[in-house]
């Protein structure tokens, strides 16, 4: 009985994640229409990653005393609305204004995997956590690939389809999923996440203080900080780089880019096993940054197809394994009751990262310097590179890494 709510809890999760995805590479151009520069297109996801950053840890203390489904509801509820207004805006403030309501909704994926955590025994729960990445797989495949083949009918057809999958997400969580509390053993220090407020530095700087810890949180800070900045720009550098049949890259293109990388990344992660199991999870970090290095480093020189598909190879690599193994590392380096608190905190980095990386972005290709952008991106990865080789990092007694590697 425990298990059958992951089958909703997946489809409700990957409707979401598909409305996302589907958005992610046209928006840039909707907002240029609109007249944005690039620097404002920066901003514009940098405004959502904010009001995230704001809302998460409120979001998920209300969960924690009402349930996860009514939160999950009302999450819901703002991406829907804020789609259809999306869709519907004639001006770029009403744009910013759709951005800003998604964003201070966005409590989705948290309260997902803190109903994981609920229905779920400890022993099971890392297995039961891959229904997100198996989400986010097929998300940042099919997503990008239907915004490009529908893009050409206009750009607000995705948007509307976008906001069709969200409404489809409310009534399969209404209809379909169970509700439940938090569970009373795991108490608010569990794998739900105990809510570190954004003004608590005392709770964080306690996490920082601890030198095998803080060196994993800040390789996982630049890894989120070099793919906030790549994501934030890619869209922008190819209409600025690339053509396709004598005009510049756009929605379309962009999109089935997208749909590439999400192929490969797919790829990766059906293999990642198997490279844990082989090589262990600090090997795949050391050749994730350096894979992720080279990725970014290539897009630099990239005036043609060819390149882009090449760097693509690399980068997605280096994407593919690192979040899972630094992810992995940094709730090993704790212990259990402390797991929640950490993810929490890694969830903390990489809105910051996704505040300043994509306002980094657009300002560097507001001022035309392409390349720079694109080194930007692989000097963040290489700083991580250099962080994770400077000394090991200590576990401080947690489970193996081939173990957890045997329960993924």
């Amino acid at each position: 009985m425990k298990r059958s709510p992951l089958l909703p809890i997946f489809l409700i999760v990957l409707a979401d994640i598909l409305g996302l995805t589907i958005i992610l590479p046209l928006l840039p151009f909707y907002a240029e229409k609109l007249g944005a520069s690039p620097t404002a297109v920066g901003l514009l996801v940098s405004a959502y990653a904010f009001c995230q950053l704001l809302s998460g840890p409120f979001l998920g203390r209300w969960s924690d005393r009402v349930g996860r489904k009514p939160l999950l509801i009302v999450s819901q509820l703002g991406s829907f609305a804020s789609r259809l207004l999306l869709a519907g805006a004639g001006s770029l403030w009403l744009v910013y204004a759709a951005r800003i309501i998604d964003g201070l909704t966005a409590g989705n994926l948290v309260i997902a995997q803190a109903y994981i955590s609920d229905v779920t025994e400890p022993e099971n729960r890392t297995r039961s956590f891959a229904i997100i990445g198996i989400s986010f797989g097929i998300g940042f495949l099919v997503g990008p690939a239907i915004s490009g083949a529908l893009s050409g009918f206009g750009l607000a057809v995705p948007i509307l389809l976008s906001a069709a999958l969200s409404g489809l997400s409310i009534l399969a969580t209404i209809f379909l999923l169970p509700d439940t509390r938090p569970t009373v053993e795991e108490g608010p220090s569990g794998p739900a996440g105990r809510r570190l407020s954004l003004l608590g530095w005392s709770q964080y700087a306690e996490y920082f203080a601890r030198p095998g810890l803080s060196r994993l949180l800040l390789e996982f800070f630049c890894f989120v900080m070099a793919f906030a900045t790549f994501t934030g720009g890619l869209a922008l550098f190819l209409e600025r780089r690339l053509t396709w049949h004598g005009h510049p890259f756009g929605a379309r293109e962009v999109g089935f880019v997208f749909a590439y990388a999400g192929f490969l990344g797919i790829l990766v992660q059906s293999f990642l096993g198997k490279l844990v199991r082989r090589f262990g999870e600090p090997w795949l970090v050391a050749a994730g940054f350096g894979s992720m290095a080279v990725g970014y480093g290539l897009l630099a020189g990239v005036h043609d197809l060819p390149l882009l598909l090449v760097a693509g190879v690399f980068s997605s690599f280096g994407t593919g394994v690192l979040r899972p193994a630094l992810t992995s590392q940094v709730t090993q380096a704790v212990a259990r009751n402390e797991q929640g608190v950490v993810l929490g905190l890694n969830t903390s980095l990489q809105s910051v990262a996704q505040i300043v990386g994509p306002a980094i972005a657009g300002l560097l290709i507001d001022h035309r310097l392409l390349g720079a952008w694109a080194l930007v991106c692989a000097g963040c990865a290489l700083v991580g590179l250099l962080v994770q080789r400077s000394a090991p990092a200590t576990t401080g007694g947690a489970e193996p890494a081939r173990s957890r590697a045997r329960a993924r």
